[in-house]
This record gives structure tokens, C-alpha cells and sequence, in this order.
């Protein structure tokens, strides 16, 4: 007798077929539940405790024999619980969230097919369907009819892709590298930028100071006369600029870096312009904020990431080109064991990744299933509730705002009178933990709260993002009630 379980695989003939599907329906059935409830357990679960410690340890352990799929579940159930909650309504420290429905039915089908989007011949639907998906929303950004894109496990290797590809341009670094050079490469970035850009400074040979970051006003936005500044400083001291990165939706305070200006600087000195939409590229699905994105034409790249603002399962990222062909020019490296297609390209060969998910399926699934209007409604109610959020903070004397939020992003502090940095950092760190508590005595948190406590300015604020489309002016309320009653208990 074999030592496999009949449910190993999904058999191709159907042998196993009532055993799967048992399997799979528990399987659901699980989800659902724990899916279905997420507002009652904790939005971030104290996942220390020493007894869930030494289950897990225990757990991790691989088996000589077969476990009892049972078994498993239940195992399952506790490390569904121990997750982090993105679907609680009050989850709203990050900018994760609730996936889309189809968005994890995409996921299910794409593990069950398997498919590798290294090649055509892989991934023969995928791989065509890809470039169809991403060549709509790169002219979504007005970025033309020649423009595409590929997706990236991250907005990280998307960000790495970008430059990658306007360094090859710019030193003609395909073959022979960077070494060499007499004059050493720098990009130009907000000093708020994601570290993503820091990163692939550093992998791609230039270090990690080639990305000189850019001085910022108080909204957090790139000042101009600086980057115009430290261009010409970057030229008197014999380096060599290639590009310049706008943000849109900073990763503290989800604001917009002057796109247009930036870009035409970037045009002026003909530097490659990318924008790191990673977050706020989602406006393009709104006609009532897309504005907010004016000048964003003007990239050579676009960073976006469809795992944040669209609601879409991670991971869902892309990277977009005004001209795709520069893609296919300046990063391509030809894999002799693939197939040919005269039309379509491997898309193994024009992204940092080799072998890939296909992360395409669960994004057209939700684009296809909630439709621009479905997203436009939904970035609609999250600025609203964002107004809300914001009015309530202002008129409280003792609270102060990072900066004038222009996404769902708000980031703001309690500044009690009288008290140093230091206080007020701790006390700021107090208030994040009293509103993720349950005040309910049957541990009901409903009315739990996430916020995360990011470092900004070397101090501590709370961040909150008011992504998920299940969140009410109750939820808000209720967060506000508690603040307010904090503050009185600690004043």
C-alpha cells in the first residue's frame, strides 16, 4: 500500500475526484468562516504568546508519515487566526486590506494550472494575456500607444526594473556594465521615497548614496529648487545623472511629489523620469481625482501596484514603459532552451524574475468582475471618509497632522502641552495600544483599531489608512470616541 494520500493530487482522470472535492469544500468552508468573522477577532492578534509560539514550532516540524488532512485544518485555523486581520474593518495601520473575491479565486486557479509565465510555450494564455491587460492601463496613464509593461513580485522589483533599464540606456550598460566609468551614475529621489530605491542603488552596482534623496516641504512633497540644486551640484562634482523619480503616495503620508515640474525637468536634461505609483496610480481609475496625477504622461516608467489601491491578492505588481520596446532593447537577455513566438514575447526574458505566478489571472478577474465604476465608487467612498477622518483631527487643539493628507492616508500625533519629544512619542506609542484593545468583556472587537506607528521626522505618529471598503463613519467614530477618552485619562 502506498504511503501517499488519495487526495496528493488532483488526479487527472478523476479517480479522486469525491475526495478532493470533500477536501476542498472543508477548505472553504474554513475560509469562510474565518473570512466571514474577521470583524470579531482582533485586527493584529498577539501572536507572543508562548503557548501559540511552541504550537507553531511544534507544527513546523516535517513529518516522516502523512498528517490527517483534519488535522491540518485545524492546525490551519489557528494560523488563520494568528494572521494579521487585513479584512477587519479597522485594520487601517497599513496599506494592505481586504483582497477582491475573484482576486482569490484567481489565485486558486492559477495554483491549480500551474502554469509558468517564463514563456509562451508555458504559459500559452497568460503570457498573451499580460501584455494585453498592461498595454490598457500604461495608456490609462496617457503614457501612448506604444507603452506596456510587466509585472513584478513587488513594487521593490518593479522600482528595480525601472532603473535598471534607464541606467543600460543611459551608460549603454547591457553587455559591458558600469565599470569603468569616469563619471559616477546618480538618480534623484524624494528623501521621503521608498527604500525600494535605496535598494536598487545598491544592486545595481551604484551604491546606495547614488540615489540622492531630495529635500521635501511640509506636505512632504520633492521641493524643486532643490532638485534643480543638487542637479547642478551633481554635474560641478563630476557625477553623472540619469534619472529622477517622482513619488505619488508617499509611504508615511500618501502625498504627491510636484509630478509635472519633475518631469519637465527631467525632459530639459534628458534624464529618464519614473514615477513610483506603487500606491496612489489607482487615481487613474477615478475621473473625480485622477487630476491629482497631472503630468504623470510625462514617465518613461511607472511603478504600480494593483496589490494596494485595487483591492487585488499579493502579490500584483507592475511596471510600465512609454515605450515598450526600450524594455525589450535594453534588459532583454535571450533564453535558448525557450520556444519562439514571432508574436508574442517570453516574458521571462524581459523581467528580473525568470519562472512567475500568474498573477495576471486574479488581476483581470477583479478588473473584469468590479469594473472602473466599481473602483471609481469605492476611491470615492475612501476620500470621503478621509475628509471625515481629517475634519475630526483638526478640531481637536492637541492633535497635529504629518501633513494635508491627498489620498486615505492620514498621519497625525497627539501633542500634549507641556510634554517633550520623548513624552509624546511614548505617549503616541500608549495610544496605539489602547485602541487595538477590546473594551467589549467577551474579547467582541468589533470596535478594535489598527493604526501603525511609523517614524517620521525622527518622531512617532499614527498612521491611518482608510483602504478597506467595509469601513463606516462608525468605525471612525468609535475610533475618535476612544482617542478622545484616552487623552482625558492621561491629561
Amino acid at each position: 500500500m502506498s504511503v501517499l494520500p488519495r487526495t496528493a493530487f488532483i488526479d487527472p482522470t478523476g479517480d479522486n475526484r469525491a475526495e478532493i472535492e470533500a477536501l476542498l469544500q472543508k477548505t472553504v468552508a474554513l475560509l469562510l468562516d474565518e473570512m466571514t468573522q474577521a470583524a470579531q477577532r482582533s485586527p493584529l492578534p498577539n501572536t507572543d504568546s508562548s503557548t501559540d509560539i511552541e504550537a507553531l514550532t511544534r507544527w513546523a516540524s516535517i513529518p516522516e508519515q502523512s498528517v490527517n488532512f483534519d488535522e491540518l485544518l485545524t492546525r490551519l485555523r489557528s494560523h488563520l487566526q494568528q494572521s494579521m486581520n487585513a479584512a477587519h474593518p479597522g485594520y487601517i495601520g497599513h496599506m494592505d486590506s481586504i483582497p477582491t473575491t475573484l482576486s482569490v479565486v484567481g489565485d486558486l486557479v492559477a495554483a491549480a494550472l500551474n502554469n509558468n509565465l517564463l514563456s509562451v510555450e508555458m504559459s500559452p494564455v497568460f503570457s498573451r494575456l499580460e501584455p494585453l491587460v498592461l498595454a490598457q492601463i500604461a495608456q490609462r496613464f496617457g503614457l501612448g500607444a506604444r507603452s506596456g509593461g510587466v509585472m513584478a513580485s513587488g513594487g521593490s522589483l518593479a522600482n528595480l526594473q525601472a532603473l535598471t533599464v534607464a541606467r543600460n540606456i543611459a551608460f549603454n550598460a547591457v553587455k559591458k556594465g558600469i565599470v569603468g566609468l569616469t563619471h559616477r551614475p546618480v538618480f534623484f529621489v524624494s528623501e521621503v521615497a521608498h527604500t525600494s530605491l535605496q535598494k536598487a542603488a545598491m544592486m545595481m552596482g551604484l551604491g546606495s548614496q547614488a540615489a540622492i534623496a531630495l529635500r521635501t516641504n511640509a506636505n512632504s512633497q520633492v521641493d524643486i529648487h532643490d532638485l534643480e540644486a543638487k542637479l547642478s551640484e551633481a554635474e560641478s562634482l563630476g557625477q553623472q545623472p540619469f534619472a529622477i523619480v517622482a513619488t505619488a503616495g508617499t509611504t508615511v503620508t500618501g502625498n504627491i511629489d510636484p509630478i509635472a515640474r519633475m518631469g519637465r525637468i527631467a525632459k530639459a536634461h534628458q534624464l529618464w523620469f519614473h514615477v513610483d505609483a506603487a500606491y496612489g496610480g489607482s487615481l487613474i481609475f477615478s475621473e473625480a481625482q485622477r487630476s491629482r496625477l497631472a503630468g504623470i504622461e510625462q514617465a518613461d516608467s511607472i511603478t504600480f501596484n494593483p496589490q494596494k489601491w485595487l483591492y487585488v491578492a499579493k502579490t500584483c505588481a507592475t511596471v510600465l514603459f512609454k515605450n515598450v520596446d526600450l524594455l525589450k532593447a535594453h534588459f532583454r537577455i535571450a533564453a535558448p532552451y525557450m520556444g519562439d513566438d514571432p508574436q508574442w514575447p517570453n516574458l521571462g526574458e524581459l523581467t528580473i524574475q525568470g519562472t512567475r505566478h500568474a498573477d495576471i489571472l486574479k488581476l483581470w478577474l477583479s478588473l473584469q468582475h468590479i469594473g472602473t465604476a466599481g473602483y471609481s465608487e469605492i476611491i470615492s467612498h475612501n476620500y470621503d471618509i478621509t475628509t471625515h477622518f481629517t475634519e475630526r483631527v483638526k478640531s481637536r487643539p492637541h492633535l497635529r497632522l504629518a501633513s494635508e493628507p491627498e489620498m486615505n492616508l492620514v498621519c497625525f500625533r497627539w501633542e500634549p502641552e507641556g510634554s517633550d519629544r520623548e513624552r509624546q512619542d511614548s505617549l503616541n506609542a500608549d495610544l496605539q495600544r489602547h485602541l487595538l484593545k477590546s473594551d467589549e468583556p467577551k474579547a467582541d472587537y468589533t470596535n478594535a483599531i489598527f493604526l501603525s506607528l511609523p517614524t517620521y521626522r525622527n518622531r512617532r505618529w499614527l498612521k491611518a489608512v482608510l483602504l478597506n471598503p467595509y469601513i463606516q463613519l462608525s468605525t471612525l467614530n468609535a475610533l475618535f470616541a476612544r482617542l478622545d477618552a484616552f487623552v482625558r485619562s492621561r491629561s
